[in-house]
């Protein structure tokens, strides 16, 4: 086994990643993956990364996007060994798409506005989708991504042909009408289309949030965290009155957390 000393590089990092997968011996838990293994720990490395990103802790964001990259390094190495891709191979990939997506910056055409580029940009994937022989825009929208970000890249593919509202008032009153039939079907007591409803309550809200140029994942997170931190606020009342949630009335905590939001209202104009 060879000793490996700084300065490191990307070679560094490629050798590394050869010996822990070395058959005799490389780490026994590295030698055992495969690329459908090693998927979760890609996923949850790029929602570290974003975690560091939010916190602006960026000294974190450093060793995060170093974890990233070694996801990368591992898929690379999977596929040299099977004879499937290698890392050059990536990286030339990689290079080659951002070149022909963006002419404008390494070739002869010129766009006024970042409309335009979007316009190309589109257009280039289009044909790199037909020369796959696809045969739906959607095609290629990941199954794996979170259902909120995939909802709203599905209505952005569509929108590219021309399947869209020109503004956000037609998507507010899909909101609308989605809010309605969820009503109809509580009423109904039918859980099975109740669920459809809901369903199709929340694609038209992240619909009306891409009219409006929101994320939807983001606007959820965000929302997420605002939840957190007032819950964690009313059990820190409870627990200054001495008394423990669960022996509290819902009224109470309603009154408790009441308290937080006008606590934050007086901040924010304070």
């Amino acid at each position: 086994m060879s000793e490996i000393e700084p300065p490191y590089t990307i070679e560094t990092l490629l050798t590394i990643m050869k010996q822990l997968r070395d058959p005799k011996t490389g780490c026994p838990w590295d030698r055992k993956q495969n690329f459908e293994s090693v998927v979760p720990c890609a996923i949850e490395e790029v929602y570290e990364v974003a975690e560091a990103i939010r916190i602006q802790d960026y000294d974190d964001l450093r060793l995060e996007l170093g974890d990233l990259l070694f996801q990368v390094v591992f898929y690379a190495q999977l596929g040299q060994e099977q004879q499937l891709f290698d890392f050059p191979g990536i990286v030339s990939g990689i290079c080659e798409k951002l070149i022909r997506r963006h002419p404008h910056v390494f070739g002869q055409q010129h766009f006024d506005n970042e409309s335009q580029v979007n316009a190309n940009w589109e257009a280039t994937k289009a044909k790199e989708r037909a020369s796959k022989a696809a045969e739906s825009v959607l095609d290629d929208v990941p199954l794996a991504l979170p259902a909120l970000s995939r909802a709203q890249k599905l209505q952005k593919r569509c929108a590219n042909v021309g399947f869209d509202w020109n503004d956000p008032e037609p998507a507010l009153a899909k909101v609308a009408e989605e809010l309605e039939e969820v009503r109809e079907e509580v009423l109904q007591d039918n859980r099975e289309a109740l669920a459809e409803e809901i369903g199709d309550l929340m694609f038209a809200c992240v619909n009306f949030a891409r009219k409006n140029k929101f994320d939807s994942e983001a606007l959820l997170r965000q929302a997420n965290e605002k939840f957190e931190r007032r819950f964690r606020q009313v059990e820190g009342q409870a627990k200054s009155a001495g008394k423990l949630l669960k022996d509290h009335t819902l009224e109470e905590l309603e009154v408790l957390w009441q308290n937080v939001k006008e606590q934050e209202k007086s901040k924010k104009l304070g």
